[in-house]
């Protein structure tokens, strides 16, 4: 059964292209003895012929992709663009152990765990790199005497 003509009729009436026009089955012996404009125009209000839905892009995969990333997964040698300086800057791994450090110096000198001259002197080492991390830091301020009281924050 011969439907172009029908079906670019359609079209051009519904404002969308060929493919997207849906003829119902039962009444495809109507629709293809109809040849006027009005006769197709007729269907459509009757609601036998019809304009499929825009067809999208389907999110699912991208979905699945941003979950796994999430958990750390997809970052191997075939995914990286760039050096690993260039994905964790040195500078900015430095900003956010220096900044902690220094937060942790502040607190023990407002809670008297050390005086100002401690201070002074911790903060230079902090800021001269002997301290990896805080933990690192309070275990050599243990080591060279400085008790330090484990506190809830």
């Amino acid at each position: 059964m011969q439907l172009t003509n029908q079906k670019r009729l359609a079209a051009k009436i519904l404002g969308c292209g060929v493919h997207r026009v849906w003829i119902n089955s039962d009444y495809i012996d109507m629709v293809a003895s109809s040849v006027q404009t009005e006769d197709i125009r007729e269907f459509i209000d009757q609601g036998i012929i019809k304009a499929k839905p825009v067809q999208g892009t389907s999110r699912v995969r991208a979905r699945t992709r941003l979950e796994q990333k999430r958990k750390g997964r997809r970052k191997g040698q075939g995914t990286r663009r760039g050096t690993a300086n260039a994905r964790n800057p040195r500078k900015e791994r430095w900003m956010r152990t220096i900044r902690a450090q220094r937060r942790v110096l502040k607190g023990f000198r407002e809670d008297g765990t050390i005086d100002a001259a401690g201070y002074r002197h911790y903060y230079l080492k902090a800021k001269g790199g002997s301290y990896r991390s805080i933990a690192h830091m309070k275990t050599q301020m243990s080591t060279e005497g400085v008790k330090i009281q484990e506190r809830e924050d």
